[in-house]
């Protein structure tokens, strides 16, 4: 699908999707937590429904979406249904779900589509024997074969692959009572993810370990109960894509967005910190956040986004618009993402005239040059998508997006709302 973009002012007031972030915590809280649950709110991604179906699969009762938007998880505990189990594009859901998977004694097979077949998974050949999981991956990428079950023991993982896998090993040791065990992290990236992970846990009466400053995390050995409950949870709405609607606002006029929580743990929240430094005008409550571009332009900016790395794109199209040259710091971090997003950004934004040096772990985006509209590829990555739409907006002339449908994993509405704040946005 391509999308055809003119330069437009926008204005008006959105509310911010479901974190894909905080809606996929919950449904695998909800399989390993027993209990009936009430999720609120519920995202609607491709991602969402990836792990919605993964829930279904890994034998919870799932009523999908109700009228009101939310959906009902009732489970027992994880009773794998298929042999084969299916992530979709989802990152995240493979590495959360992985470790609850592993916690049955079926062999089951996990695989996926689009660009989670390239993505490495290294991790689970290196940690998976160690507690006692049969594993057998595609040379460390799907599919992905594994036999439990899996057994809580005192492990040391690199947390500077992705915090992801944290999340999966912490939600499996939980659900199968660890006791008297520890899992020592080093060098652990994106820990306001794994304050998010904690956070649901806790939400869900999760049995919690001690955290040792995010370097350990220590199950005790005191026995644990699992009382069959009744749990709601409200997913929150999504600061990642929300970031794309404040740095529309910052180039292209004045926009509004509610339904975020302020005191968010997500790592994206960090965004304000960048539309702070640039100088757009930019209003900050408890449930409203306004931006709006000032008159006098924007000023560049440094940033490091290696625990936010998702934030490399909008932070590329706000940084293309500075006056001046900014500089993001943590590019390591987007290599394995759906595309490899640094020499993705490069590439597509020199198309509209952006010019982006990459030097070590540095981006450097050379603002105040002017953006110009043209034809430009998603690289079937959701973020680039949106982060030239965004561009678009003030760019001199047309713009044209090609494989624009990208944005249906995180924020299937991005388009439509657009245009309901005024942009000129043309779909087929």
């Amino acid at each position: 699908m391509n999308v055809t973009l003119q330069p437009s002012k926008i204005n008006g007031s959105i509310i911010a999707p479901a974190s894909k972030s905080s809606m996929q915590r919950a449904c695998a809280a909800a399989i390993a937590k027993e209990g009936h649950t009430l999720i609120k709110n519920a995202g609607v991604s491709n991602d969402d429904k990836a792990a919605l179906e993964l829930v279904k699969n890994l034998g919870a009762f799932a009523i999908d979406y109700l009228d009101d938007g939310s959906i009902v998880i009732i489970s027992d505990g994880i009773s794998i249904q298929k042999d084969t189990l299916n992530c979709g594009e989802s990152g995240l859901s493979i590495r959360m779900f992985m470790p609850l998977i592993a916690l049955s004694k079926n062999e089951v097979t996990i695989n996926g589509s689009g660009s989670l077949v390239n993505r490495p998974m290294t991790f689970f050949d290196e940690i998976f024997p160690k507690l006692d999981v049969e594993i057998k991956s595609n040379n460390g990428k799907i599919p992905i074969t594994i036999k439990g079950p899996l057994i809580p023991k005192n492990i040391e993982i690199d947390g500077s692959l992705s915090s992801q896998y944290l999340t999966g090993l912490l939600l499996a040791y939980s659900a199968a009572d660890a006791k008297d065990v520890t899992i020592k992290v080093s060098d652990l990236k994106s820990k306001p993810y794994i304050d998010l992970t904690l956070a649901v846990m806790q939400s869900f009466g999760m049995k919690m370990p001690l955290n040792n400053d995010n370097k350990e995390f220590y199950f005790e050995k005191s026995p644990h109960i699992y009382p069959f409950t009744y749990q709601e949870y409200t997913v929150e709405g999504d600061w990642s894509s929300a970031s794309f609607l404040l740095v529309a606002g910052a180039i292209a006029g004045n926009i509004i967005v509610t339904g975020l929580d302020v005191f968010s743990t997500q790592a994206d929240k960090a965004i304000l910190n960048a539309l702070r430094d640039c100088g757009c005008n930019l209003s900050v409550q408890e449930k409203i956040i306004e931006c709006s571009k000032p008159l006098l332009g924007l000023k560049p900016f440094h940033f490091n986004a290696t625990d936010c790395p998702d934030l490399f794109p909008p932070l590329v199209v706000l940084a293309a618009y500075c006056n001046g040259t900014s500089v993001i710091e943590g590019v390591s971090r987007l290599a394995h993402k759906e595309s490899n997003r640094a020499l993705t950004l490069q590439t597509e934004f020199a198309k509209m005239g952006v010019e982006i040096k990459l030097q070590d772990d540095l981006m450097i985006v050379y603002g105040g040059e002017g953006v110009k509209g043209a034809t430009v590829h998603s690289n079937h990555d959701h973020r680039i998508a949106m982060a030239c739409a965004v561009a678009a907006l003030c760019a001199i002339g047309e713009a044209v997006i090609e494989e624009a449908e990208a944005i249906n994993k995180s924020y299937p509405n991005f388009y439509e709302h657009l245009k309901m704040l005024g942009a000129n946005v043309s779909l087929p």
